[in-house]
């Protein structure tokens, strides 16, 4: 893991995928997990090489309550007790989820969309997506001046989106399917369409026109994540969303800024924001 540096906020996908999303985000005194969609146990492992604990987290922030960013919450909640931050919508269908056990409600903080909450010292700023869920949100994180950016499980956006992730230092953006592999792919048709609609996933082109429109020059990394096992490919979303932005009328080329991808069941690298 990266040195400790003072007022820096790093950012680490623990797992990302269709299969199981959970991103850590912390500063040096508060410590978050933004969505828990894989087991108790993984989460505890990849915590465990960031040289952290679930007594260290500070909160667990979910973006909608569909299976693989939430499965882990019900042992997670029940064992350590740590506060879930969730929109009224997405506590509500939680509720309803019955294969997650009882979760304490007591641990619910509700959220609103445009309207910023804190933990500790690090402000939480939840962004409405379109997305097939009860009341799902993107967050804007912000810290002592650095801001990153998480957004996933989106159909589509509009300047809605692109003002409330402005500026931000790091952006961990959805390239969940190439559109030809999907459309060509093993999935039942009614699902291609779910995929491809507005309140669908994000493709690799449309992610690379979106990061066009946020690409500012104090952009420190970007990572891509939410990837889809059967219809991406992670050197194919790497080189389409550097692709669009290289063909996009900014400024900018896809090669001048960091670009990674979030790999799907390991823990990927740590990114420091300075």
């Amino acid at each position: 893991m990266a040195a400790k540096g003072l007022h820096n906020m790093r950012l680490c996908s623990i797992a990302s995928g269709s299969s199981g999303n959970c991103v850590y985000v912390g500063s040096d005194t508060t410590h978050l997990l933004m969505d828990v969609g894989i087991s108790g146990k993984r989460t505890e492992a990849g915590l465990a090489k960031l040289g952290l604990t679930m007594k260290d987290i500070d909160a667990i922030c979910i973006t909608h309550e569909h299976a693989d960013h939430i499965s882990g919450l019900g042992v997670l909640s029940r064992k350590y007790g740590v506060p879930v931050y969730a929109t009224r919508g997405t506590l509500e269908a939680i509720r309803n989820t019955s294969s997650l056990g009882k979760v304490d409600e007591s641990l619910f903080r509700v959220i609103t969309p445009d309207e910023r909450c804190t933990v500790k010292d690090i402000s939480l700023y939840p962004v409405r997506t379109s997305h097939d869920a009860a009341d799902p949100v993107a967050y804007r994180i912000d810290y002592d001046g650095r801001r990153i950016g998480l957004i996933t499980d989106l159909g589509c956006y509009n300047d809605y989106t692109v003002e409330c992730l402005r500026n931000l230092d790091l952006l961990y953006l959805e390239a969940n399917h190439d559109v030809h592999m999907l459309q060509v792919g093993p999935y039942p048709y009614y699902l291609k369409q779910r995929i491809l609609g507005k309140k669908g996933h994000l493709s690799n082109e449309s992610a690379g026109k979106l990061l066009s429109r946020l690409l500012h020059d104090h952009m420190q990394a970007i990572v891509l994540g939410h990837l889809s096992r059967e219809n991406n490919l992670p050197e194919l979303a790497y080189e389409s969303v550097r692709v669009e932005v290289t063909m996009s009328d900014t400024a900018y080329s896809g090669s001048d800024f960091p670009l990674y991808v979030a790999k799907r069941d390991e823990v990927s690298e740590v990114i420091e924001v300075r």
